[in-house]
């Protein structure tokens, strides 16, 4: 009898947690409902460029629409390559994007190990008026922006793209500072005993453990600088500097190109961000919990 007993009061316990296991699925039920439907809203239009990317042309402009293509049609990948270089401004792009980003994510580690672990006159102070140039809109500073590269002779090439990248954005700073400030100091304190000077410990030691961060901050300078179209516009004119967003635009201004072409080259000019997204993803979650944990 006593041992049934305890057989009966252990059992209730583990009742109790399968209970309250199934309440918690059932209260994430409508959650992942809601996250599923979400994730359908979000995928229609993508896979509605696909669609047409591969549609024959008589099946595009049919009403209602159909949404399953009748046969699929990959020469329509071909089509922006014979109206306009698209290769070439695939490659421009390529080059823009990698520069930008080696450039921003090389300055703003630099400035963000200062702010974090150098003591300087002032600091603080120039830390907030970094800060404070992330209110300034980019409208206030277009005109002025490009007066000076005008008169640096700077308009109709790609410096206006590549080198204020290059010059510490003030986000990714503000980010990294946030990562090398959750560092423990007693590194610093080691690396000083031992001999390290500040340019040692951020190159050593430093630059090692924010990897996770830097490729948070490649992946955000790289998808921006590749959809970027205000500046291209702006201070590229020769059609053979063209980037892929600004060409874009001049295949939608084109009559004579059809729809499965624009959305064919649609398609190959976001591929690659896609492509990188799926390899990166890891670091990049980690880099961006990573850098948020002090502030």
């Amino acid at each position: 009898m006593a041992i049934a007993r305890d057989i009966q009061v252990g059992a209730q316990p583990r009742e109790r947690l399968q209970s309250k296991r199934t309440a918690s699925l059932l209260r994430l039920i409508p959650v992942y409902i809601a996250v599923v439907f979400g994730a359908i809203i979000f995928a229609i239009p993508f896979y509605w460029m696909i669609r047409t990317a591969v549609m024959p042309t008589w099946q595009i402009y049919v009403f209602p629409p159909d949404w399953i293509p009748a046969e699929i049609k990959l020469d329509n990948f071909l089509i922006p390559f014979k109206i306009f270089p698209f290769g070439t401004w695939f490659l421009n792009t390529i080059f823009v994007s990698t520069a930008a980003t080696l450039g921003a994510t090389a300055s703003s580690a630099c400035v963000g190990f200062s702010f974090a672990r150098l003591r300087f006159p002032f600091r603080d102070t120039l830390f907030v008026i970094v800060l404070a140039t992330m209110m300034l809109p980019q409208q206030v500073r277009l005109v002025p922006t490009y007066l000076l590269f005008s008169k640096l002779g700077w308009v109709n090439t790609w410096l206006p793209l590549i080198v204020p990248q290059c010059l510490a954005p003030a986000f990714f700073v503000f980010m990294l500072r946030q990562f090398f400030m959750s560092i423990p100091v007693e590194i610093d304190e080691a690396a000083f005993i031992d001999g390290c000077s500040p340019l040692t410990l951020f190159w050593r030691i430093h630059l090692p453990l924010s990897i996770p961060a830097l490729g948070v901050v490649a992946i955000f300078e790289f998808r921006g600088m590749w959809g970027d179209f205000m500046n291209p516009l702006i201070y590229i004119r020769k059609v053979k500097l063209f980037t892929l967003a600004l060409g874009l635009k001049l295949f939608q201004g084109n009559m004579t190109v059809r729809m499965q072409g624009l959305m064919a080259a649609s398609l190959m000019s976001i591929l690659p961000l896609i492509i990188m997204f799926f390899i990166a993803q890891r670091s990049f979650i980690q880099g961006i919990v990573i850098s948020g944990v002090k502030g």
